[in-house]
């Protein structure tokens, strides 16, 4: 057996694991390991082609820009479930510092503490493993303390700008905000395809509104961690059929919170990182662009969505904005 067959072997399921068979199912269809090559860090992000981009820049009507991005602060979405992920802790280092004499021009600086997924951000595809393997099948151990991500870190993206896709599942079923216990699936993200008059295609960036981060807005943050809406189990073969290049929404776990499988804790971020390679976003704001594209009755845009090249490291803040 080649190595590249061994890998996805391991993939697959025929290594020991604890993961359920109908996890390993669902592998075994989306699995993209050696698509582009066993060289390859990027995974769907591939899709994104020159032709892509510019098909996605005729997408701007009126050059109106939405933010996406929750503001950086202290009191952020974090309540400290998760060891290390800190929202973000912000000191002055310097402040109106003349540093070449009294006299001349003064400088401030600041300094910031936090974990990468704290807010707004892209997970790499590095963030999540199974089986001992990440994304192609490299070891799971190539991520280390000293060095972070060997491969597939979030510096391996050289930039993410494409068609963006509003998939407003929330609004299509005309409710501000799914319960804590809908968990998105495929029939929803064809509802709201619908819904949007257009069709999710090769290279999109579709981000998948629930409306669940109004919680948030409100302050409750506890509330919108759990219980949560989220993807199902079952909608990484609905993206992996339209090669969707990467997927953002507006929730804490991006997959649905408490888990819809009993005991099965994050299978969506193991078949989108892990099998597919394809990144993912939690944390994103969707709730004016949501106003402004029923406003238009348009839901596709120029996404500008460029991750922080931070080396080795296993996730990035975002700061994205689309552009109708």
């Amino acid at each position: 057996m080649s190595d590249s067959a061994s890998a996805k072997a391991t993939s697959t399921g025929t290594a020991a694991s604890a993961l359920p068979p109908e996890f390993y199912d669902i592998a075994k269809r989306v699995n993209n390991w050696g698509r582009w090559g066993s060289d390859d860090e990027i995974g769907t992000l591939n899709l994104i082609t020159d032709e892509v981009v510019r098909e996605a820049a005729a997408t701007i009507r009126s050059g109106r820009r939405i933010p996406l991005a929750l503001p950086l602060k202290e009191d952020g979405v974090q309540t400290g479930l998760i060891p290390g992920r800190i929202n973000p802790f912000h000191t002055m280092a310097q402040i109106n510092q003349e540093l070449f004499g009294p006299g001349t021009v003064a400088t401030s600086d600041d300094a910031v503490t936090m974990g990468l997924q704290a807010a707004t951000h892209w997970d790499a595809l590095t963030h999540a493993s199974h089986s001992g393997k990440i994304y192609n099948g490299r070891p799971a151990d190539t991520i280390t303390a000293h060095t972070g991500a060997q491969f597939s870190g979030i510096d391996k993206v050289p930039h993410l700008v494409s068609r963006g896709v509003l998939l407003d599942v929330a609004r299509a079923k005309g409710v501000d905000r799914l319960p804590g216990d809908h968990a998105v699936t495929p029939e929803d993200l064809a509802e709201a395809e619908e819904f949007a008059g257009l069709t999710v295609r090769a290279g999109d960036i579709v981000l998948v509104r629930t409306g669940q981060i109004q919680t948030y807005l409100a302050g409750d943050k506890h509330a919108y961690g759990y219980p949560s809406p989220g993807l199902s189990v079952r909608t990484p073969e609905w993206f992996h059929a339209r090669d969707v290049a990467a997927v953002a929404n507006d929730t804490l776990t991006f997959e649905i919170f408490p888990p819809e499988i009993e005991n099965l804790w994050l299978p969506v971020h193991a078949l989108d990182l892990v099998e597919m390679g394809m990144l993912q976003g939690q944390n994103w704001d969707l709730e004016k662009l949501s106003t402004a594209c029923a406003e238009v009755s348009r839901y596709s845009f120029l996404l500008s969505a460029m991750p922080e090249p931070f080396i080795g490291g296993t996730g990035t803040p975002v700061a994205p904005v689309a552009v109708l």
